[in-house]
């Protein structure tokens, strides 16, 4: 695959700006929700579960997990982003959770680069790779393969993002046909791929045009949490421009009961404004097989791997009391109870 001059230092100069917007502006949607807040787990009293005893433990693309937790893809190819990788896979491996990398675009026609190299700190952790679906086509698969492999991924995700690429400088717009590049990478890339959105909610549509691509997993990543259109428009114009494309997408609670529904067996991943063990617990009660967490964990991640361990570990200790408190001991018993809907006053 040729890659034109300039090409590498464009996009580490790019994400290098996406770091700097999220950790200095107001990058989170501001009108629109996950929906969550419109479920409430049932509460029991009488519970009959230990809280030591309660079971998180779950497998998820073929890969044990010790709970439901992935951390959600960040960034990478530049300096910093190697910072916070590393950090981020070292409290994964450190918790036994799975962890996503940025975009791997940038290693296309690279050796290698030391900012996706994670696995010396990680050895056993869920490692997921990344390539964005306007750019996937079969004669990429090649260097596609030599990217997972030289990450030591577990699995591909596939990340769609037709509203951050239209409003990105440059972005990359055309996305016919490109249902039916997913279907051809799935069949020759050799690694189970999970298809994802960045945050502006994949609902009933796209699963639909998913029920014959054969995808293994399917990250909802909704709406309620960091709008990357917010974030483009920051990137772009130092400002919001455009302020309907910022509040735009699928809430994450309306993804979730959308692509359950279009897709029954397929995993799922809640991802998309979950910032607590509550938040977790009800969309795992909502049909999702685990869930992912990003932006609560990028200033964590400048600082060390202990600081990104210790707010997993609230998080995750959120979670477990969630079960306790519903009187279920695992996962598969909080799906079976699930959520009430809050009665509207």
């Amino acid at each position: 695959m040729t890659i034109g001059p300039g090409f590498d230092d464009r996009i580490q100069v790019r994400k290098r700006r996406h770091i700097d917007v999220c950790l200095s502006e107001v990058v989170q949607y501001q009108t629109v929700t996950t929906g969550l807040e419109r479920y409430r787990l049932p509460y029991n009293a009488l519970t009959q579960t230990s809280l030591a005893g309660i079971d998180l433990g779950t497998e998820f693309l073929g890969v044990p997990l010790r709970a439901p937790v992935l951390i959600g893809a960040m960034t990478g190819g530049s300096e910093l982003s190697g910072t916070i990788n590393r950090n981020l896979a070292t409290a994964a491996q450190a918790l036994g959770v799975g962890m996503m990398l940025g975009s791997q675009r940038v290693m296309l026609g690279e050796e290698s680069l030391p900012s996706f190299q994670v696995r010396e700190v990680a050895p056993d952790v869920l490692l997921v790779g990344n390539i964005g679906l306007a750019q996937l086509n079969r004669a990429m698969v090649p260097e596609l393969r030599r990217a997972l492999v030289d990450v030591g991924a577990n699995a591909l995700a596939v990340h769609t993002n037709p509203l951050q690429e239209a409003v990105q400088y440059q972005g990359d717009t055309d996305f016919t046909g490109s249902v039916a590049r997913l279907r051809e990478v799935v069949e020759t890339v050799g690694y189970p791929v999970l298809l994802k959105e960045v945050g502006h909610g994949i609902g009933a549509a796209a699963a639909t045009s998913l029920i014959d691509v054969g995808v293994a997993a399917v990250d909802v990543a909704g709406a309620g949490g960091t709008s990357w259109a917010r974030v483009e428009q920051f990137v772009r114009y130092g400002g919001i421009n455009d302020l309907g494309l910022a509040e735009w997408g699928v809430p994450t609670a309306q993804a979730l009961v959308e692509v359950r529904s279009v897709l029954p067996r397929v995993p799922l991943v809640a991802s998309g404004g979950i910032r607590t063990g509550m938040d977790a617990a009800k969309a795992i009660a909502l049909g999702a097989d685990v869930v992912a967490v990003a932006h609560p964990l990028l200033v964590p991640a400048i600082e060390s791997a202990a600081a990104v361990q210790e707010w997993l570990e609230r998080f995750i200790s959120e979670l477990r009391v969630c079960l306790h408190g519903c009187g279920t001991p695992d996962l598969t018993a909080l799906r079976a109870v699930g959520v009430d809907p809050v009665r509207a006053r």
